[in-house]
């Protein structure tokens, strides 16, 4: 059997080197070091003890990522990067758990987490209370939380990892407005998040900002559920034949993610109009997805993957750094455009209409 002693005769390096690379405290190992190492455990295909680390670092090479529910794809897409990143950097796995944006049951999970010996969590909520939050991370807990930002004067108790939301909101009425567009609205389920509300207020913000008639309204849906995550393409679906029985119809449409889009689109089809000849849509995430669907969504695309690998590494930075000051960091996301949007019906010249007709 492999050991560790092994691994670091085959590098040249100390035991300690090879022990330190394992657990995630190799930022300050020159980088051909790291290589020589990483290369000897490939080589030697060693696989630490995981029960062995446990009992003598009381961790698990084990991060958690507490998200409302897989069942919404952007946090399946979320899940992935982080997945990917900390097995490739530090060999550490992710442990997924569902809390349905429930205070009860995420608190169970978090206190499960930390009785497993899982040293920090990354968590997407809404939730108002964050007192179980607090009492995990007094209990030793690094948690970084995922899409939530701080209000300006509050304090802040633990890493937060976001998009740009005002911008993304921005981003999606700019481009219609650049198409055109006067008569905007924007598709939000009931249940808000602060994501959903800066979404909301960027959005209002760059059409108020635009003048020359343009006007934006918001328009809220009921769900079944307080948030709507399993239910977002039907929302959108549903949602369809209200906009279209609006007396002043916008033309175009942004919602506040690709899958309400997606549902959308749908419902604008079986309702017989087209997109986007009849009304341009805008989505937020740029999930996979949106590439292949007919006619393929416009998107403000949101930075997942380098979202995901800053997370890790303050997890286990956090991990390896007992004390270590919390941040606030922000991403920019981008529009990724594609054929969902196009110039408002009267703005279009004729030979454009006779195309939409044909094709």
């Amino acid at each position: 059997m492999t050991t560790i002693q092994d691994v670091a005769r085959l590098a040249g390096v100390s035991v300690s080197s090879v022990s330190n690379v394992l657990n995630g405290r190799s930022d300050r190992m020159r980088q051909d070091t790291f290589a020589r190492i990483e290369g000897a455990i490939r080589k030697l295909d060693y696989r630490p003890s995981q029960a062995a680390r446990q009992l003598k670092t009381g961790r698990t090479p084990i991060l958690g990522l507490l998200v409302p529910t897989a069942a919404n794809p952007s946090f399946g897409q979320l899940a992935v990067a982080m997945e990917n990143f900390a097995q490739e950097r530090y060999g550490y796995r992710v442990l997924l758990c569902n809390t349905y944006r429930d205070k009860q049951l995420e608190s169970r999970m978090l206190d499960d987490l930390i009785d497993f010996g899982v040293g920090a969590v990354v968590v997407v909520s809404s939730l108002s209370d964050e007192r179980h939050i607090e009492a995990a991370i007094e209990r030793g807990l690094a948690v970084v939380s995922f899409d939530l930002g701080v209000e300006p004067d509050a304090q802040i108790r633990n890493d937060h990892v976001l998009a740009d939301n005002r911008l993304a909101g921005r981003l999606a009425a700019m481009h219609l407005i650049e198409h055109g567009h006067k008569r905007l609205a924007f598709l939000v389920p009931r249940g808000q998040t602060m994501s959903r509300r800066h979404k909301v207020e960027g959005f209002l913000a760059a059409a108020e900002e635009a003048g020359s008639g343009v006007s934006a309204e918001i328009i809220e849906s009921d769900t079944l559920s307080k948030f709507g995550d399993t239910e977002l393409c039907s929302l959108g679906f549903e949602s369809a034949e209200k906009i279209l029985q609006m007396k002043r119809r916008p033309t175009g449409v942004a919602t506040v993610n690709d899958m309400t889009a997606i549902g959308l689109m749908a419902g604008i089809r079986r309702h017989g109009l087209s997109v986007p000849e009849d009304i341009s849509v805008v989505g937020m995430d740029d999930l996979v997805m949106s590439a292949y669907v007919w006619p393929p969504l416009t998107s403000v695309s949101m930075p997942v993957t380098e979202m995901a690998q800053k997370m890790v590494d303050r997890a286990i930075q956090h991990i390896n750094t007992p004390g270590l000051r919390p941040e606030q960091i922000t991403f920019a996301p981008h529009l990724v455009s594609r054929q969902s949007v196009g110039a408002p019906p009267g703005a279009r010249k004729p030979a454009q209409r006779n195309h939409a007709k044909q094709s």
